[in-house]
């Protein structure tokens, strides 16, 4: 790897305000001590209060977000728009997301409604209920991998910011075409920072990531995020995300130069990042930042 700093631009900033669902990008956003506003806040459960993803309802990938005046709107092919209130929550409850258990609010009757009602879960992981996040929460990313240190997230699956390079993106479409499938795009892939003027894949040797507003006093804190875990990979990038259907395309190419020594030979893309810094500050598409390399 480079010893050198690299100069990453942020190219494209997202999040995902439903767990599984379609994402919202955005041109700004502030930075949280558990990543960007709003990212992964609710997420769809089944009766025991078990997460469920695209890996068992591919359709999910069709409902998509919009924040309005207070408000998040779903949106999902032959449905009427689900409005929420972005301070709303109701009973509350218990969830669990992988091994961690957490504190939750149910959502109520009428959203709970909606997603079954476009989603037709299958017996055993239906009826489904949508929740949101305890605020009061304080729920830890992995601490073998943040070296101790605290750092915390919401329902993402551990980690509060996934960084992914546009060239990263570019060269499996490249893989992609010559083997006679059409590219890809990256909300396969749900980062929430994709960064440009790097080569491909640099992400995988940085330590740090930082990023500083114009118009800030020099002395001002800077964003800064620890990438810390390279993020492996499941079936959800062979799911279509404008069709709502599988389609295994992706995972074969991936698999052929992707394997991760650090995982024991599983396929990564993208590094999961922690917020070090510069918490309440805003990230703006375009920004110019600086990430140094693991020594």
């Amino acid at each position: 790897m480079n010893a050198e700093p690299l100069f990453p631009t942020l190219q494209e900033l997202w999040i995902y305000p439903v767990k599984s669902c379609a994402g919202l990008r955005l041109r700004s956003v502030e930075l949280l001590d558990t990543g960007l506003e709003w990212d992964r806040t609710w997420m769809v459960v089944d009766e025991d209060g078990e997460f469920v993803s695209q890996r068992e309802l591919p359709r999910m990938a069709l409902i998509r977000p919009r924040l309005r005046m207070g408000r998040l709107e779903l949106s999902a092919p032959g449905m009427l728009t689900l409005h929420l209130a972005l301070d709303a929550a109701e009973a509350p409850c218990r969830v669990r997301v992988w091994d961690d258990a957490l504190g939750a609010y149910d959502m109520g009757d009428v959203a709970a409604q909606w997603f079954n009602d476009f989603l037709q879960p299958p017996p055993g992981v239906g009826p489904l209920r949508l929740v949101r996040f305890d605020p009061d929460e304080r729920r830890l990313s992995p601490l073998h991998w943040t070296g101790g240190a605290p750092a915390y997230n919401t329902f993402s699956d551990g980690f509060a910011l996934l960084v992914l390079s546009r060239a990263a993106l570019d060269e499996l479409n490249r893989r992609l075409v010559l083997q006679g499938a059409a590219p890809v795009g990256v909300e396969r892939f749900r980062p929430n920072l994709v960064v440009g003027g790097v080569p491909a894949h640099a992400e995988d040797g940085w330590a740090r990531l930082a990023w500083h507003a114009e118009g800030l006093p020099a002395e001002a804190p800077a964003v800064e995020l620890e990438l810390v875990k390279p993020c492996s990979r499941c079936t959800i990038p062979d799911v279509d995300p404008q069709r709502g259907v599988p389609d295994d395309t992706v995972g074969p190419v991936l698999r052929g130069y992707r394997r991760d020594e650090r995982l024991r030979g599983a396929v990564t893309f993208g590094m999961n990042a922690i917020v070090r810094t510069g918490v309440g500050q805003m990230l703006h598409e375009g920004m110019r930042g600086v990430a140094w390399p693991r020594r």
